[in-house]
């Protein structure tokens, strides 16, 4: 859960009610957001908040904090609207971006009255914001500027690691991009994430000037912010362009909520034949029901009331009739995306501890699933022949799963936003993840023999999400006289022991020796896979010994006459 760190001078002054101090009635207050006081650091004056909505982002700072406890506690209700002034300047994005880090958001605000508390605040709301939505930088990252010693327009462009030196954040001497990743402590902590390009992303001014190296480090001469600063700069670039906006869009109403007058900036991208004007505080629309929200919530609120508790939420209300009401969507609620989240505010606005809780009235008692049964005795004939059970991730990556078993690639459910490069895709098949285990454990001594039953993801157009997940059985068996015969006697006495009528017939597998692989025929069905694996996939697994394996799908099992018993 993310915590923020808040001075409590500063909460209560905006605020605007005095709680002495007392952290029970700030818990009281903060549980309106969801979140509470972990540590109050009286001799500092500071509270770490800890938020249990990961989805607020908006939450992550005093501002926003205080932004959103206005309405709860009937300071200031409704829907707070932000705009920007006139456009004050312009930022020409080079085309030489794509694939390293494509865009930039900017904002100008004015007439700023900057203290100590306010500039570390901000700091900590940049560092949040990059360690979150920004996944550490990767996604974006915030850089602050004095406004005063820029000229414009500005140049989000390219540079060779050796073409351009400045003097970055916190040092005194200068130094080139390159020296910058093997020197200063943020380009040795994100440096990785530019490293591997030919040129790095470089932002100017109209002399030229660096601004920042994004996203490792601003330039101490422009990006050194003092009590002193009156006019600021804010510039977000990043990967994703929602993100990069919607960051952009956070730090600036901190800013405006500061007393701060904000102006926009016109960003060209001349190669995508695109200009806008950022930051974007425009509101966005959505109905809600009246029926379905107290059905949700077991109430009989009627549309007026729905409309006054989602004013302290923040909500505009545009219309309403006695069946549902046109909301305004908060610029910074990034969350809301269905109405059941609206509904989710309704609630809390009414206040949880009102709604009166209802034990189910339920037409059926909970039991055991019918084919969990056979799952159960399948596990336990399993470690009774002798094996030990493992179980390992259901994410994988294609390499795992066709190439090191000697496949062709087919489609699999793959992860459009992986964090971690070798968990890309959900498995379709369990052998490469035993293989994987053993792999890992060749300081175990042999035999070894294992096996897994759990879930593989298989592609089903009929099905809603286009996918089902399936049972499977997999077993391995790493020694030096591992079989192919091994093998087969092993199927022959699970298969025996299940009950069921099987043959086992010759077959081809890619991953398994010609002349040593068998399909399980169980009630005249394919139902599997046996064999000695082949020195190809040994080799790519780094496996010494021979492997000898079953797979086994537990579904057709299930399907089968008479097994659910």
């Amino acid at each position: 859960m993310p915590t923020i760190d808040v001075d409590y001078s500063e909460f209560v002054k905006l605020l605007g009610r005095d709680m002495q101090k007392d952290m029970e009635k700030v818990n009281d207050v903060l549980a309106f957001v969801k979140a509470e006081v972990k540590l109050f650091d009286e001799k500092e004056g500071t509270m770490s908040v800890e938020m249990k909505d990961t989805n607020r982002p908006d939450l992550w700072s005093v501002e926003g904090l205080v932004r959103a406890l206005r309405g709860f506690l009937g300071t200031r209700t409704g829907l707070a609207e932000y705009s920007a002034g006139g456009q004050y300047g312009e930022v020409h994005v080079d085309e030489r971006l794509d694939g390293i880090r494509p865009f930039i958001g900017c904002s100008v605000v004015k007439e700023l009255r900057l203290s100590d508390t306010t500039i570390r605040g901000l700091m900590h709301l940049q560092d949040k914001l990059d360690q979150t939505c920004g996944r550490n930088r990767q996604k974006t990252s915030i850089g602050l500027y004095n406004l005063n010693l820029i000229k414009l327009p500005l140049h989000y462009t390219v540079a060779k690691p050796d073409e351009v030196s400045f003097v970055p954040l916190s040092f005194e001497e200068k130094m080139t991009l390159r020296e910058m990743l093997s020197r200063h402590p943020k380009g040795l902590e994100y440096g990785h994430i530019v490293s591997g390009h030919s040129v790095f992303p470089i932002l100017l001014d109209a002399e030229k000037t660096p601004l920042s190296f994004p996203p490792i480090i601003n330039s101490n001469d422009l990006g050194r912010i003092t009590e002193d600063t009156r006019n600021l700069l804010v510039e977000v670039t990043g990967t994703v362009h929602e993100t990069v906006l919607n960051t952009l869009k956070l730090v600036t109403m901190a800013l405006i909520d500061r007393g701060g007058k904000p102006h926009s900036v016109k960003i060209h991208y001349p190669h995508r034949k695109l200009e806008e004007l950022t930051p974007n505080f425009a509101t966005t629309t959505m109905e809600l029901e009246t029926t379905y929200a107290n059905k949700i919530l077991g109430l009989k609120l009627a549309a007026q009331q729905i409309g006054e508790l989602l004013g302290k939420a923040g909500y505009g209300v545009d219309r309403f009739d006695a069946d549902k009401l046109c909301l305004r969507i908060p610029c910074y609620r990034v969350d809301v995306m269905h109405p059941v989240d609206i509904v989710e505010d309704v609630a809390i606005a009414y206040d949880y501890n009102k709604i009166e809780p209802l034990w189910r009235n339920l037409p059926t008692a909970g039991g055991q699933k019918p084919e969990q049964r056979l799952i159960d005795v399948t596990r336990e004939l399993m470690v009774g022949l002798g094996f030990q059970e493992v179980a390992s991730y259901t994410l994988t990556n294609p390499d795992n799963l066709f190439t090191r078993m000697g496949l062709k690639k087919e489609k699999a459910v793959e992860i459009s936003n992986p964090k971690v490069i070798t968990l890309t895709c959900l498995r379709n098949w369990l052998l490469p993840s035993l293989l994987g285990f053993v792999s890992n454990n060749l300081h175990v001594e042999c035999p070894q023999k294992i096996f897994e039953l759990g879930k593989v993801t298989l592609l089903d157009e009929k099905s809603e999400t286009r996918t089902r997940d399936a049972d499977r059985l997999a077993a391995v068996m790493y020694h030096s006289n591992a079989s192919y015969s091994e093998v087969k006697s092993v199927l022959d006495a699970l298969l025996m022991n299940l009950g069921l009528e099987w043959t086992v017939e010759e077959t081809e597998h890619p991953s398994f020796i010609d002349g040593r692989a068998g399909k399980a025929i169980v009630d005249g069905k394919e139902a599997g896979i046996l064999g000695e694996a082949s020195p190809q996939v040994l080799e790519a697994w780094k496996l010494e010994n021979p492997v000898a394996a079953f797979e086994l799908d537990i579904e057709k099992i299930i399907k089968s006459e008479g097994r659910i018993t």
